[in-house]
């Protein structure tokens, strides 16, 4: 099989995988708090890299000390500070899924997408009209999905919002911090901090048991080993020998994907307007995504 067939549907693979992710996550919550969730489901997550950094270990200790000076308190400063933005980003999204749809979640948490570039212009980073135009096309389908009579949007749906900024601003912290240590111990660490913080909120505001973590037990490890251990290994396999165009536009499915699910395994139906939302704001992730590729092959072709 070529080498980029086999990147595109582990592309593929990912993004299935993740959107089928927030059905699992409603369903855990049929049992188990959302921090009770989130803990159990990072720390499985955080286990799972075990065995592959373990593997990694000898050409960890071969680099050049210069590349990771003073590796061991940077590796706990910035891994603590992503975990603590993971904690924010997933806490909201799935507190918000108590209150809303899974496709709902999947597409409004997608706006991560168009989020990025615009919140890089904070940094000084440069920007396309594809980045605009694919913010305006996203905002649209925002409102006819999400916006209610009275111009009011539902709890749910806000919280996804709010988490879709925090999911932007921890895709900047990560591209930040991971130049500065070994990736894989960053992973582990932002999991694991993630996974304490969960916990002691669950152990503060929820009531759980052990016969109901059982119950959510499939959702639990779907969520965690799949979804966080798995899903974010295959994403660093296969972007290696992918095209930006075809990661770009496969990895976007992840929204489509949480409606699928939704539809499938939860019975959820969307009206007319919101399913054209989704479709403007589905059409407005890959734009922001793609605009700058095809500008780019366009203008080393002439």
């Amino acid at each position: 099989m070529p080498r980029y067939l086999k990147s595109d549907l582990l592309c593929l693979l990912t993004a299935t995988i993740w959107g089928f992710a927030f059905v699992a996550q409603r369903v855990g919550m049929d049992h188990v708090g959302p921090f009770t969730f989130n803990g159990i489901r990072f720390l499985l997550g955080a286990l799972v890299l075990v065995p592959f950094i373990w593997r990694n270990r000898g050409q960890s200790a071969r680099q050049p000390a210069r590349h990771f000076p003073g590796s061991q308190p940077k590796l706990l400063f910035y891994g603590s500070l992503a975990g603590l933005a993971l904690f924010g980003g997933a806490s909201l999204q799935q507190v918000g899924l108590v209150y809303t749809t899974a496709g709902n979640a999947g597409f409004i948490t997608g706006l991560y997408v168009v989020l990025v570039p615009i919140m890089g212009l904070l940094w000084g980073q440069q920007t396309n009209a594809g980045t605009w135009l694919g913010a305006l096309m996203a905002a649209i389908g925002l409102y006819l999905l999400s916006i209610k009579s009275g111009f009011t949007i539902s709890f749910g749906d806000f919280l996804e919002l709010l988490g879709a900024l925090l999911w932007a601003a921890h895709i900047h912290l990560i591209g930040w911090v991971s130049p500065k240590t070994d990736s894989l111990k960053l992973a582990f660490v932002q999991f694991m901090v993630c996974a304490l913080a969960s916990l002691a909120t669950a152990v503060g505001i929820e009531t759980a048991s052990v016969a109901r973590v059982a119950a959510a037990s499939t959702a639990i490890l779907y969520g965690g080993v799949l979804s966080v251990g798995v899903a974010y290994t295959l994403q660093v396999v296969a972007q290696r020998d992918a095209h930006p165009a075809h990661a770009a536009i496969l990895l976007c499915l992840e929204s489509v994907f949480a409606a699928v699910g939704g539809w499938l395994v939860l019975d959820e139906v969307m009206a007319g307007r919101a399913m054209i939302g989704c479709v403007l704001m589905l059409a407005g992730m890959l734009v922001s995504q793609l605009y700058g590729l095809v500008t780019h092959r366009s203008q080393s072709n002439t």
